[in-house]
């Protein structure tokens, strides 16, 4: 068997609603998270979302992160378009080359076994 070890997330966001005291500006929220501006803009990576007790729901890949990851949570054609408000955490991790992000997408869907990917799946 192949071993792989997946990289350590660069990024991670959870739910979190803006404290009122907080110096920061007001954040609008999407689907609760107000710290999208953690993830890179313009680099290529893999991402996790998972829910409140730690279950993988969705891997994915992007050439620019935060744009996709936030399209997750706005467009109607999303695999999690359902099951959004599941969505605790995300995790981010930054991976250059695409050859390696396709590689540690399968990977991770198929040994952790995500929840509601649908391609790429070899284990149902």
């Amino acid at each position: 068997m192949i071993k792989i070890d997946i990289p350590a997330p660069n990024v991670t966001i959870t739910e979190r609603q803006q404290s009122a005291n907080d110096n920061e500006p007001k954040i609008k929220p999407i689907h609760g998270f107000i710290d999208f501006h953690q993830i890179p803009r313009d680099k290529g990576g893999i991402f996790m979302f998972y829910n409140i007790h730690d279950e993988l729901l969705f891997v994915g890949k992007a050439r620019k992160l935060r744009q996709r990851i936030k399209k997750h949570f706005e467009d109607t054609v999303s695999p999690i378009k359902h099951h959004r408000d599941e969505v605790y955490k995300i995790e981010v991790c930054v991976v250059d080359d695409p050859m390696e992000r396709e590689i540690y997408e399968t990977y991770i869907i198929n040994t952790q076994h995500s929840k509601y990917n649908i391609d790429k799946v070899f284990f149902k």
